[in-house]
């Protein structure tokens, strides 16, 4: 080996030892090392016990290289120690070592440091610190997932045993329908027949008031009148009180009200008036008659509003018919003679009246309380009418909005619609009136349109308690057919749902047969004697 090549191994000994007595291992001579073969790293160097005597044939090199080692330490100065710097293989051959106190400590010198190794060592704490975050927000995101599977697993489950009742509360859910429907078919029954005082009253007042009507106009005509003018001073007070609370006192100005008081007044306080007379016969017994028809007044013993307005249309009908046709000519001329005179006139006297006559004198009262119908009600009160105050008007078209005349109305413009409706109530008002004098010289002729008038009125009255009320009650029987098929389609059977507690148990009463069109399957006849 040259003079002035590295050394291979350095041997640290056992005991301190001054600079000068380091040695030079030579390349040749083997090294026992101490080190791991692992940890090659370790900047420790172990040797076995060296003797410090140059070996033969190298002392001139050994004391050569002994010199220039012992000029370089002396000429270099002590390294600063760095403690805690990491020890890489890169330093394993480094001739440095401490000569602190310490003789295990070994450090790297400052010059060999790469930035990697400050940067790995200043970022250590910092990869620690953002593991452990990302461990606990993993560990929190899993507490809250294994959290939220809880939650939703429990609202499944009480999900489906809220949807999937128990038999036993089907059981009870089929009872409370049931006894609801019952209760609600007790109500519709009580309400709809008569329960109450005032619609039993209705009832027997409206009975008695056909048979005492009958009984009058057949015996005794000359009280009629008395009879008419009695129930009018009693129903119209009645009337102006439910259709002012119901908001339907506008009712209260169409032309059937007119017209009866026109009758109060030719026979009570204008006898002797012609003209008058005319008039209110033409218009009682065309508009006021035709109008059963028109507006489907009924004969409906417990409604006391549909008595009354078949009473108002009717009554004064037959009042007339008994006083023009069923009085003596006697009792006319004294208490009628207004209705003597035309009756008994000879056709060109002036007291005889023709069709285009008694359509003149019919048309002034008609006019005067057409236009104060307009006035007072349509024009001054326009605003709550627009709000919903029901008139005849827009009660006529809506019944009528899917006939042709309704759609001729309704296809008008706004301002044109109630003038139309004028002249349309008109040009009816006068097609009723046409058969007047039919009605007024002929008796029988009278007497069958009154009875085709009333008969209509009791059809009117029959489809409503079949058609209407019927109708109603079997909805409400089909709907407790209906609950108890299904209660009875029921795994459970077909037994009765009503089940009292008796000493704490519930007791069947007994089997209820199926109904028509039930599929329920019959219990067997043992367990059928059993549970009775």
């Amino acid at each position: 080996m040259a003079a002035g090549s590295p050394p291979r191994r350095l041997q640290r000994p056992s005991h301190r030892r001054t600079p000068s007595s380091l040695e030079i291992v030579p390349e040749d001579l083997p090294v026992m090392s101490t080190q791991d073969p692992k940890s090659r790293s370790e900047p420790q160097l172990g040797l076995s016990a060296l003797s410090t005597d140059p070996a033969p044939g190298h002392s001139a090199q050994a004391g050569a290289g002994a010199a220039l080692l012992g000029e370089a330490s002396r000429s270099r100065p002590a390294p600063v120690s760095t403690p805690g710097l990491s020890r890489s293989n890169s330093f394993s051959n480094s001739s440095y070592h401490d000569d602190s106190e310490d003789d295990t400590a070994f450090f790297p010198p400052v010059e060999r440091l790469t930035m990697f190794d400050f940067i790995e060592n200043m970022a250590l704490q910092q990869r620690f610190d953002k593991l452990q975050a990302s461990i606990s927000s993993q560990t929190e995101r899993l507490k809250i997932q294994a959290k939220n599977r809880g939650i939703t697993r429990d609202r499944v489950v009480d999900e489906w045993r809220r949807r999937v009742p128990t038999e036993g509360e089907q059981l009870e859910r089929y009872k409370t329908r049931v006894r609801k429907s019952v209760d609600r078919l007790n109500a519709r029954f009580n309400e709809s027949l008569t329960v109450t005082a005032r619609e039993k009253a209705s009832f027997i007042a409206a009975v008695l008031n056909i048979f005492v009507s009958g009984y009058l106009v057949g015996l005794h005509p000359g009280y009629f009148p008395h009879w008419y003018t009695a129930q009018l001073l009693w129903f119209m007070p009645i009337r102006y009180y439910t259709y002012h609370k119901k908001g339907y006192h506008y009712f209260l100005a169409d032309l059937c009200y007119f017209v009866n008081i026109l009758a109060v007044l030719s026979i009570w306080v204008f006898p002797r008036s012609e003209r008058l007379f005319i008039a209110t016969y033409c218009l009682i017994m065309g508009n006021n008659a035709i109008a059963i028809i028109m507006w489907r007044n009924s004969l409906v013993f417990h409604s006391m509003d549909k008595v009354v307005s078949l009473f108002i249309h009717i009554m004064p009908c037959v009042t007339l018919h008994c006083i023009v046709h069923l009085l003596s000519p006697e009792y006319q001329k004294e208490h009628y003679p207004a209705i003597y005179k035309i009756r008994h006139s000879d056709p060109s006297s002036p007291h005889h009246y023709s069709l285009p006559q008694m359509m003149m004198w019919a048309t002034l009262p008609y006019a005067f309380w057409q236009l104060t119908y307009h006035f007072l009600i349509t024009v001054r009160r326009r605003d709550k009418i627009a709000a919903g105050r029901p008139t005849s008007f827009t009660w006529l078209r809506k019944s009528y909005a899917r006939t042709w005349i309704g759609k001729f109305v309704l296809s008008l413009p706004s301002f044109l619609q109630e003038p139309a409706f004028m002249g349309i109530q008109y040009s009816y008002a006068v097609l009723t009136m046409l058969p007047a004098p039919i009605w007024f010289w002929y008796r029988w002729a009278s007497g069958i349109f009154l009875t085709v008038v009333f008969v209509w009125s009791v059809y009117n009255g029959a489809t409503f308690y079949i058609d209407v009320f019927g109708n109603q009650f079997k909805k409400e029987l089909d709907a407790l057919k209906a609950d108890i098929v299904k209660w009875q389609a029921s795994p459970e059977g077909g037994y009765t749902p009503f089940t009292p507690f008796e000493g704490g148990q519930e007791k069947q009463l007994g089997y209820i047969p199926p109904l028509e069109g039930s599929t329920a399957v019959k219990p067997a006849d043992g367990e059928a004697e059993k549970r009775k």
